[in-house]
């Protein structure tokens, strides 16, 4: 049985794949997908799974809907349309559609198709950008530039759909740590989503990334330099408005406030936390 992810702010909303897999499923940290082979739902085999979902929790009010897998917004308009119709049609109480995409997905998308995919619910998309340094990117073989990310992220603000973007703490090695951190800040200034979630590499073994820790190519950070990413980080951005969150299971602490409000808060607490030696998850779960 597939696993299936979704983003955690999904965690309540009704969970149907288009696709299954992800296109690219290059990168080099990520242990996700690994047994699927990338395709495409057919849309009937859609439309019969929000049949029986749309059966199954008619007593509720389901109002939200996040569509899988990995960059389901790939898919041809004419098919997301297809399938957001209907799906407002056998949920009532819909107001939200939320998707994964990549940079590419977003630009190749015309502005008017965009809008047309607002206009039928969709209000959130989600972007891995992991990091805002180049060199990481290439690195983790994302297959992405950061400008691309940059420019899709504003597209969709421009249009009025939500952007929540994700980093990583620690893809960039010993080697390029600092840049990662403060090139993520320079990043994340200049396309200032709507939401941030930032995350700390956990690394698995299905991975390329895990042959090189083990060959000494990459070289993982210890809880305090996550920290001092953190906090260099916080230091440089200027993104006001936008909900940061970095409280994921894979986090030494929880850290959570709102851009640019909130940085010296986080700032203290990253610092308290230093001292104390006060972090969450045992370094065994790093690798």
């Amino acid at each position: 049985m597939q696993i299936i992810y979704r983003p955690p702010s999904e965690a309540k909303s009704v969970i149907i794949q288009l696709t299954k897999g992800c296109r690219y499923n290059t990168c080099t940290f990520c242990g996700m997908y690994k047994d699927v082979k990338f395709h495409i739902r057919k849309i009937s085999e859609v439309k019969k799974e929000i049949d029986y979902l749309s059966a199954k929790y008619r007593k509720y009010n389901i109002d939200r809907i996040f569509f899988a897998d990995g960059d389901a917004l790939c898919l041809k308009t004419d098919y997301l349309k297809e399938i957001f119709e209907y799906a407002n049609e056998k949920f009532k109480s819909l107001n939200r559609i939320g998707i994964y995409a990549t940079a590419k997905d977003v630009l190749n998308k015309s502005e008017e198709e965009l809008k047309e995919l607002l206009n039928l619910g969709l209000k959130i998309v989600y972007i891995g950008l992991e990091s805002g340094d180049q060199k990481v990117l290439d690195a983790i073989n994302k297959k992405m530039t950061v400008n691309e990310c940059i420019d899709a992220v504003k597209k969709l603000k421009k249009i009025g759909i939500l952007t929540s973007v994700t980093l990583i703490a620690g893809l960039g090695s010993s080697e390029l740590s600092y840049d990662h951190a403060l090139n993520s800040a320079k990043a994340i200034t200049k396309m200032k989503p709507d939401y941030l979630g930032f995350l700390t590499l956990e690394v698995e073994k299905n991975t390329p990334l895990y042959k090189n820790i083990s060959s000494g190519d990459f070289k993982l950070l210890n809880a305090d330099q996550i920290m001092d990413e953190f906090r260099i980080f916080l230091e440089n951005v200027d993104s006001q408005g936008t909900v940061f969150r970095a409280n994921h299971a894979s986090n030494y602490i929880n850290l959570k406030g709102t851009l640019n409000f909130d940085n010296k808060k986080m700032i203290k607490q990253i610092d308290d936390a230093k001292k104390s030696k006060d972090y969450m998850p045992e370094e065994f779960r790093r690798l």
